[in-house]
């Protein structure tokens, strides 16, 4: 199903076509269920349906199909932190310790992959700007993934499809505030977990649930309906089964099913760094609002100066290297995604071409088989999401050459 215009600075129906045929054949490939795409550009915007929401068929894909969106809510979520900002209630570089008690007095370990009781103590308290920036020490780190820390931040603090439901908030700081940093506050960028610990803030310093601030100050002034962290029993027949397939095998696994599954109700603990359900109209109204510097429909959601924070590259060039150097090791296994160079709050920020996505391009993708981004420099905006999740590099392959498509859609 194709929705919209090419031309006068939009799309080219050329290119539209070819990033129809380009979908259309992953998901002719059996390998891809089904799959909702949107791009849009200016007044432009262009819709693909394509494919089943299971994978033995059943109900086609439509436009307002709800996705699990992983850790392409990042860039969503950080919004709630950014009114903080604009409205003086966080500063940037004010510690922590008053709203996250948990996170005082840190040791951190001597050694990044040494034993959990060899530490020393942080040299500075954990500032706002370092859990914005993933550098406050703690995280997902792939050259850390038979260490001591790693295997007791997983064990406290995952709460993945595999893993069951995470504790209330206070429960998990409790369990994090037991841990050691791996680095020094500032040290490293580290993916995921300061995220998920942003989400806690922001509850905190408003007194409110994640989803209640958010959904008050970003989603309804944008139209997002569908975006939260569940889906409501009178949608539930728009969410498909989410699917992780067999590495070896390619055999479609259930990870989540939409009736009864993770999805199918409120969370005690709402993930900020991976806990959204959305559409990609939802979407594409959030970063639309991005690229018209934090306002949407004459309505301003974030400052100019927020927008411009969240999507510059904040690392220095020693961290940069540090996160080449960890996405390097699975390049095989993410086809590309990570190698943007740069990362500003929640968002990955393009600082090198790699690809054919120019400088300055933001977003990021998820692990269910979702990516969004938005181009300030040629107004594009995309979004692509899928119900299968990265166990293997079918998905990550699809968000490639989505991506290698549409920006040679674009009508100059």
């Amino acid at each position: 199903m194709g929705t919209g215009t090419g031309g006068d600075k939009g799309f080219s129906e050329a290119g539209l076509r070819r990033l129809r045929e380009v979908l259309t054949r992953h998901v002719d490939s059996g390998r891809i269920p089904g799959l909702v795409a949107l791009v849009g550009r200016g007044a432009h915007t262009h819709v693909e349906a394509i494919g089943t929401m299971r994978h033995d068929g059943g109900a086609p894909m439509r436009r307002d199909t709800i996705f699990r969106m992983a850790s392409t809510s990042k860039p969503v979520t950080m919004a709630a932190a950014m009114v903080l900002l604009d409205e003086c209630r966080l500063r940037l570089d004010d510690p922590v310790d008053p709203w996250l008690p948990e996170l005082a007095d840190r040791r951190v370990l001597k050694r990044p992959d040494g034993p959990l009781d060899d530490t020393v103590p942080a040299l500075r308290q954990i500032t706002v700007r370092d859990l914005l920036t993933s550098t406050f020490g703690l995280g997902l780190d792939f050259d850390l993934m038979d260490s001591p820390i790693r295997a007791a931040t997983f064990e406290r603090l995952d709460y993945s499809v595999a893993s069951g439901p995470a504790p209330e908030p206070d429960e998990w700081m409790r369990r994090l505030g037991e841990l050691p940093l791996s680095y020094q506050p500032g040290e490293r960028w580290q993916y995921d977990l300061s995220n998920e610990v942003v989400g806690v803030l922001v509850a905190r310093v408003t007194g409110r649930p994640l989803e209640t601030f958010l959904r008050e100050r970003v989603l309804d002034p944008l139209g997002m309906r569908d975006t939260g962290f569940h889906v409501p029993a009178g949608k539930i027949d728009r969410l498909p089964p989410l699917y992780g397939p067999d590495p070896a095998t390619g055999a479609f696994h259930v990870w989540d099913e939409p009736v009864g599954g993770r999805s199918s109700e409120l969370p005690v603990f709402q993930g900020a760094g991976g806990g959204l359900v959305s559409t990609v109209d939802d979407y594409h109204a959030y970063f639309r609002m991005l690229l018209a510097h934090g306002t949407h429909e004459g309505e301003r959601i974030l400052s100019r100066p927020a927008v411009e924070l969240m999507t510059t590259d904040h690392l220095t060039p020693g961290q940069r290297a540090g996160r080449d150097a960890m996405y390097g090791r699975i390049a095989a296994l993410t086809v590309g995604q990570g190698t943007q160079g740069g990362w500003g709050f929640g968002m990955a920020v393009r600082t090198t071409r790699r690809d054919y996505a120019p400088l300055g391009q933001f977003g990021w993708d998820g692990g269910t088989g979702t990516s969004a981004y938005a181009d300030p420099g040629s107004g594009l905006t995309g979004v692509l999401l899928t119900q299968v999740g990265m166990s293997t590099p079918d998905s990550p392959r699809l968000i490639h050459d989505f991506w290698t498509t549409l920006h040679q859609a674009l009508a100059d």
